[in-house]
Formats: structure tokens, sequence, C-alpha cells
């Protein structure tokens, strides 16, 4: 071979993503194959369309494929989880998001190293990017913004259940009291993640002590010197969704009913294509019995070019009774997980027949 490929330069329908970046299969099979063995290890710092991973799937290497873009991210994912439906093999993978290394990185190099003072500095730039007003004296609330209290997420680890317990006590025993006291029964949660179903459960929670929650995600940009001083940082609520469970003995069947991305968060081109909430959803996938470590794609549908559709519903039979939980993430089209936990009781199929029995019964 000599050093200009242009026996490889089309790429070929069967392959296009619509990526703006994507490579031909062709010219990454002959890398792959030129310079590794099977088993060997690829690894892409670039990952795009996530052609490398795809190939060294197909060609039986281990890889290693990374991107800032959730998009491409999303792309690649979806490309590997097709490769089954082409003939090919797909062993487990596991998709990370290694974002907080980066945001402890900037967050040293922009505040400083002192814990302390770091973290300080951290809260008072992300409530002035907010635009709202520094408080003194509370652990758990750092800010106030149109009468409602805010409280600044760490950098390095995600909102929890905890979090908002602490938030909403400190909430109740500031009311009333000294000059930064709350005036009114809202707190906006600001936050870099969120743990599972935060949006809903702890909204739901938060009502129930009288306290109009809302969770906002803080975005990227914070980190782009360039979004900053252009003033183009803008904070969105997270989105919800709703699933409807419908339990008959061992088998379990899970239904989309409804998805709402707040509509700031946006563009106005792509509000006006959208006709039915469905069209927001790109893929979505459950996880049958969550135990609480990470996420495991169990079962997924996604939509492709050639796949505009989206099934809306799908069934697990357990083997064992039990109480089990599933979660099901949501992807949108813009690239951001939504996900959803419930709780179901699983009968066996003994226990569904003596049920039968009984009813059966005459009185």
């Amino acid at each position: 071979m000599g050093t200009l490929w242009l026996d490889a330069k089309q790429l070929p329908p069967s392959e296009d993503t619509n990526y703006p970046t994507q490579k031909p299969e062709r010219i990454i099979r002959r890398i792959i194959e030129a310079s590794s063995d099977e088993g060997g290890l690829i690894l892409d710092c670039f990952a795009g369309s996530g052609t490398t991973a795809v190939v060294a799937e197909k060609l039986n290497r281990r890889w290693i494929a990374c991107d800032l873009s959730r998009f491409g991210i999303h792309t690649t994912r979806k490309r590997l989880l097709d490769l089954p439906n082409h003939g090919y093999k797909l062993r487990p993978f596991v998709v990370q998001n290694l974002g907080k290394y980066e945001r402890q990185l900037w967050q040293a190099a922009e505040f400083g190293e002192a814990a302390q003072d770091k973290v300080a500095a951290y809260r008072r730039f992300i409530l002035q990017l907010y635009k709202a007003t520094s408080v003194a004296g509370y652990s758990w609330l750092h800010g106030v913004k149109a009468g409602r209290m805010v409280h600044v997420g760490a950098v390095d680890s995600p909102v929890s259940p905890g979090d908002l317990s602490q938030v909403a006590a400190e909430f109740k025993r500031a009311m009333g009291t000294g000059k930064d006291a709350p005036r009114t029964n809202g707190v906006d949660v600001l936050g870099w993640d969120f743990a599972f179903e935060m949006n809903e459960v702890a909204k739901q929670q938060a009502a129930q002590a009288n306290i109009d929650m809302r969770f906002l995600r803080i975005p990227r940009d914070v980190m782009d010197k360039r979004a900053v001083e252009q003033g183009d940082v803008r904070f969105f609520e997270l989105a919800a969704l709703s699933v409807d469970v419908h339990n008959e003995g061992p088998k379990i069947t899970v239904t989309l009913t409804d998805f709402v991305i707040p509509p700031d968060d946006v563009p106005e081109d792509v509000r006006r294509a959208i006709t039915h909430w469905e069209q927001w959803i790109d893929y979505w996938a459950v996880d049958w019995a969550y135990k609480g470590d990470a996420f495991h794609n169990q079962w997924q549908d996604y939509r492709t070019r050639k796949k505009r559709e989206l099934q809306k519903s799908v069934s697990h039979a357990y083997d064992e009774p039990g109480e089990y939980t599933i979660v099901v993430k949501v992807i949108d089209i813009l690239g951001n997980d939504t996900t959803k936990t419930v709780k179901v009781e699983v009968a066996g199929d003994g226990a569904k027949k003596a049920s039968a029995a009984r009813a059966a019964r005459p009185a």
C-alpha cells in the first residue's frame, strides 16, 4: 500500500449515520488489521460516530472509545447494538460518564487548590451565572433568586436523595429567621448530575413538606470561558418520564405513556417539528432487575435512519417470584438521559394458578 488511499474514500450508504466526520469502515479495518492481533486493545480518543469501535468489535478486538459529544457516544452505542442484526456477535460493553474528572480539574484550575476556598468560589461562580445572590450562614442553601432559595450541587458527585433531605431540613429551619431567610416555599437545586428519578420522587417528597423544588442541570458551558463571557450559559430543568407497569403473574409489561422536555431546553425549529411526545425519544432501555449499582441494558429499542418508529411497550417473564426494581432509561433526541424507577412484586406460576382457583370456586 502507498500512503494515499483512494480506493476507500466513499462512505457506503449502508454505513451512513449522517454523522459529519464519519469514516468508511474499510479504512479503519485496514488500519486495525495491519496494526493489531485478535484480542488486542484498540483506543479511539475521538470516537465520533463509532466506526473504530464497530470495526474492532467485528474483528474480535477489545476497544475503548471516548468522545466529548453525547451525540457521538449515543450514535456509537446504537451502531454497536445494531451489529447482531447484520450477523455479528456483540459482546457486553459499558457506557461510562467520566465528566467529573474534567470538572474537578477545571475547578482546581479556576478556583485554586485549597479545599474550602475552592468550593466557596465555585459556588459563587455558579450562582453568578444563574443570576442569583449568595447568602451566608447556611450549609445547604447557597443563594437566592427571585425569592427562591438556591442549592449548588458538588462538582464531583450527583445530587442525591440525602442531599435533598438536608436541603429540605435546613430550609424548614430557616423559614422566617434572619435577613437571608426564605421568603417563599421555593428551592432551585442546581446539579451536574442527579441520582435516578430525582425529578419525580424528590418533587413529590418536597411537596409533602410544602416545598416547591425545581431541578436544573448545570451546563458544560460554565467551563467554556467564551460562553461565560458572551453570556450564553443557560440552566435547564430536567425532563420527566411516565411509564405504565402491568403485572400478570411472572410477566411484567412496561409501556411508555408520556415524556416531557422543558421547552426552554429545545431549539425553536425542533419544537415546531414535534407533534407527539414520543418523537422526543430516540432510544430507551430497561434493566429488569436493578441492584443499585450499574444500569444493565437487558432490553432496548432505538430509532435508525430506516426504522423511524419506536416500540413503546415490552414484556419480561421472571424465573423467580419476589420483589424487583425495574429501571427504564430514555435518551432523548438531544442526547440527555432520563430514568424512571419502579418496584414490582412478581408472583410465580403456582401463586397465579392458586389465585385463579380461588376465584373460580363457587361461593
